[in-house]
C-alpha cells in the first residue's frame, strides 16, 4: 500500500495534468495500461477472464476499470466506486472572439457552481476537444489539447474605479468573465484571432475545425503550504482527490472472491443528465455486459447487482476558521483528521446505516482515520452521486470523500494527510 508521500505525488501529477474532463481520462487511462488493464469498447462484446483487469473510456471523458477475481462465482459480490471528472470553470463559447477596445477576448459561459472573483488575476490557459474534418463524416478527427502556455487573464477592476468592491460586489457572467487573450494590432486581426491561433496549434486549415469542448483552465500548480506542510492548495481537488483514490486503491486492492468497479462520470457539477453522466443507463450497461460476458444467466445477473455495494466519493466540506458557525453544531470535520462520511436525512448524500457501519468497520479494523459531515439544518448545502446512483442500481451506497475548504474556488485547499485516508479505505473495500 502507497504511504503519504506517493498518494500525494500521483495526486499532484493528476491535477497537474488533469485540466479538462478529457485530460483527467487520458491520464487515468495511462495509468491504467501501465498496471496491466486492458481496454474494452461499448460498441463490442467484452471478452473477459476471470483474474483480469480491464478498462472503458466512454466519449473521452469518462472513464470504467474493473477487476474480475480469480475465484468469482455467480454470486460473488459487486463492490464499486464511483467520482467524477468535472470541475467548475469557464467554457468557451461559438464564435468566441471579442473585440473589447482594442483588446483580443474570448466570449465564456459558465461551467458549473464557480465561485467566480476566484478566476480573477489568474494565469489562465485553454485545453480540451477539437473535433476537425476528416474523410468519413461519421467520424470527425478528434484532438485532445491543451496550452501549456499562460495565455490568459480576467484582470479586477481598480479600487479607484470600484471603491465598493470589498463590500462585495457581483460580477456579471457575461460581461465581467471575458478573458483577455492578448491585443488587437491590425484590422485583419479583429476576428477569428482564437480560431486562427488553435487552426496553428493543431497544424491544420482554421476551415477545417469543425466544433470544440473548449474550457478555460487555471495554469497554476499543486504546492504543499503550511509550517509543516500540512495543507495542498490547487485547483481542482473536487474531485480529482476521489479519481486518484479510485484509481489507486482499484490498483492495490486485491480480491479474488469479487469483481471490483470504479466509474469515473462526466458531468457532475452540472447535474449528471448526459449519456457520460451518471444519471444515464452507462453504468447499468456496463454492469451487464460484464455479467453476460462472464456467462451469468438473466436471473443470475439480476440478483448479482442486488449482491453489491457502491462508495460515492465526492469531497466535502470541512470547518472554516473565519466562519465556523456555517457548520453543524456536533459533527465539526477538519483539515488532516481523516475522510468524510456524509449523512443527509433527505437523501442529497447516500444515507444507510448498514452500509455506513460497513464503512466503518472497515476503517476501524485498519485504523483509517474518518470524521462525520452532515449540513447545519437551516443550509441546503450540495448533493452529489451516491443518491442519484443507487436509485438506478439499488445497492447499499455511502457518500464519502475528503473535507477541504474553498470548494469550487478556482484553487481550492486540503490536509496533506487526507488523501492517504481516502486512498487505504477504498483500498481496504476493494481487498
Amino acid at each position: 500500500m502507497l504511504n503519504k508521500e506517493q498518494i500525494n505525488e500521483k495526486l499532484f501529477a493528476l491535477l497537474e495534468a488533469g485540466v479538462t474532463p478529457f485530460h483527467v481520462v487520458k491520464h487515468a487511462e495511462e495509468q491504467l495500461k501501465n498496471a496491466g488493464f486492458t481496454g474494452l469498447c461499448m460498441k463490442k462484446d467484452f471478452q473477459i477472464e476471470r483474474g483480469g483487469a480491464y478498462y472503458i473510456n466512454h466519449n473521452d471523458s469518462a472513464l470504467f476499470a474493473f477487476t474480475v477475481g480469480k475465484n468469482v462465482t455467480a454470486d460473488s459480490m459487486i463492490r464499486m466506486a464511483a467520482a467524477h471528472t468535472d470541475h467548475p470553470c469557464l467554457h468557451i463559447k461559438p464564435s468566441p472572439e471579442v473585440n473589447g477596445s482594442g483588446y483580443a477576448q474570448v466570449n465564456v459561459e459558465v461551467y458549473g457552481g464557480a465561485i467566480l472573483n476566484t478566476w480573477l488575476d489568474r494565469p489562465l490557459s485553454i485545453a480540451g476537444k477539437i473535433a476537425v474534418k476528416s474523410e468519413d463524416a461519421f467520424q470527425p478527427d478528434v484532438r485532445i489539447y491543451k496550452s501549456e502556455k499562460a495565455l490568459m487573464t480576467i484582470p479586477n477592476l481598480a479600487i479607484h474605479m470600484n471603491a465598493e468592491v470589498n463590500k462585495g460586489v457581483e460580477l456579471n457572467r457575461q460581461t465581467d468573465m471575458l478573458p483577455i487573450l492578448g491585443m488587437i494590432k491590425e484590422e485583419l486581426e479583429d476576428k477569428d484571432f482564437l480560431m486562427n491561433f488553435l487552426a496553428s496549434e493543431l497544424k491544420v486549415a482554421k476551415e477545417d475545425i469543425l466544433d470544440y469542448e473548449l474550457f478555460v483552465y487555471n495554469t497554476e500548480k499543486p504546492i504543499y503550504i503550511g509550517l509543516e506542510e500540512e495543507l495542498i492548495s490547487a485547483p481542482r481537488l473536487d474531485d480529482l482527490t476521489s479519481v486518484q483514490a479510485l484509481l489507486s486503491g482499484l490498483m492495490d486492492g486485491k480480491n479474488e472472491e469479487t469483481i471490483n468497479l470504479i466509474a469515473l462520470f462526466n458531468h457532475e457539477e452540472i447535474g449528471s443528465k448526459t449519456k457520460q453522466g451518471a444519471n444515464s443507463m452507462l453504468l447499468n450497461h456496463i454492469l451487464e455486459k460484464i455479467q453476460i460476458a462472464l456467462g451469468r444467466t438473466e436471473m443470475e445477473r439480476v440478483s448479482g447487482i442486488y449482491n453489491g455495494m457502491l462508495l460515492s466519493v465526492d469531497v466535502a466540506h470541512a470547518l472554516h476558521p473565519n466562519k465556523p458557525g456555517k457548520m453543524d453544531i456536533t459533527n465539526k470535520p477538519v483539515l488532516n483528521k481523516g475522510f468524510c462520511i456524509k449523512e443527509a436525512c433527505v437523501q442529497s448524500y447516500a444515507t444507510d446505516a448498514e452500509a455506513i457501519g460497513i464503512v466503518c468497520q472497515i476503517c476501524k479494523k485498519n485504523d483509517i482515520p474518518y470524521q462525520k459531515f452532515v449540513n447545519r439544518s437551516d443550509e441546503r448545502g450540495g448533493g452529489t452521486l451516491g443518491s442519484l446512483l443507487s436509485s438506478m442500481v439499488p445497492v447499499k451506497t455511502v457518500d464519502v470523500g475528503v473535507p477541504m475548504l474553498a470548494m469550487h474556488s478556482a484553487k481550492e485547499c486540503m490536509g496533506s494527510q487526507d488523501e492517504l485516508a481516502l486512498y487505504q479505505l477504498v483500498t481496504c473495500f476493494f481487498s
